[in-house]
């Protein structure tokens, strides 16, 4: 998997005239990789997101997946928003298969996949119930499940835990890291929280306030098995004070 965002610019039409919320930004994700975004609110962080999952076209630029040009929306990426987006009606099962059943699978072919990628979250005795009855953090986990059930060739998280409170965010940051290595699935994740980035991911991008581009590219060279103590870590408060550096900053530039 290849997925390369080149000189990408994307423009908004106003009242009150054009705003640039994007300027010739530039970044890649690999095979396996996961990847985060950090930026202030405003950077373009969400837009940018949207516009590699094709919810969005740039005003200039490009995005490709293993070289084939994003036009729109399509199964190869796959999407996790802050807001879970289960449909209260439906039940887990049928929340995670919805995504097959927009592909035209067959009820009984998408049976399978779907309570393998639930079992997967931890949620095999919960695939019945309806999103009212889950917490926030079993929510995104249904909401990973479905997403990672069509099989994408990159997974994109919009702030996946930023609804939560502590102690759930950091329990789902470990189980997003146990889920990446057994999935292989690459990541590419934005986030506004610098010790959420440091933690999860193998590089970050820091972008800069509007109009959004890549002021730097990191590389977080923690190791793959992180746990609590990794934060604790003089390499991981290095790394953390690297980032909120570059965006404090550019705060006050």
């Amino acid at each position: 998997m290849h997925l390369k965002v080149s000189d990408l610019d994307k423009e908004f039409s106003t009242n009150k005239g054009t705003i640039t919320a994007l300027k010739r930004l530039n970044l890649h994700v690999e095979q396996g990789e996961f990847v985060c975004v950090v930026g202030a609110s405003g950077s373009g962080k969400s837009t940018l997101l949207r516009l590699i999952a094709g919810l969005e076209q740039p005003t200039k630029g490009s995005i490709t997946v293993d070289y084939q040009l994003v036009e729109g929306p399509g199964a190869d990426r796959g999407m996790v928003f802050q807001d879970y987006t289960l449909y209260p009606w439906m039940t887990v099962q049928k929340n995670v298969e919805f995504g097959l059943k927009l592909q035209g699978v067959k009820p009984k072919e998408r049976r399978q996949p779907a309570s393998y990628y639930i079992d997967m979250v931890g949620l095999s005795q919960f695939a019945q119930a309806l999103p009212k009855q889950l917490s926030g953090g079993m929510k995104q986990r249904v909401a990973i499940a479905r997403a990672l059930t069509s099989q994408p060739k990159v997974l994109l998280m919009d702030e996946p835990f930023g609804a939560l409170d502590v102690q759930t965010k950091e329990t789902m940051q470990q189980f997003l890291l146990e889920l990446w290595k057994r999935t292989g699935t690459s990541i590419l994740m934005i986030t506004h929280d610098v010790r959420e980035a440091v933690f999860l991911s193998q590089r970050i991008y820091v972008m800069t306030a509007r109009p959004g581009t890549i002021q730097a590219e990191i590389s977080v060279k923690l190791g793959p098995d992180r746990t609590v103590a990794t934060r604790k870590d003089p390499q991981f408060q290095y790394f953390q004070d690297q980032v909120t550096r570059l965006l404090t900053q550019q705060a006050v530039s």
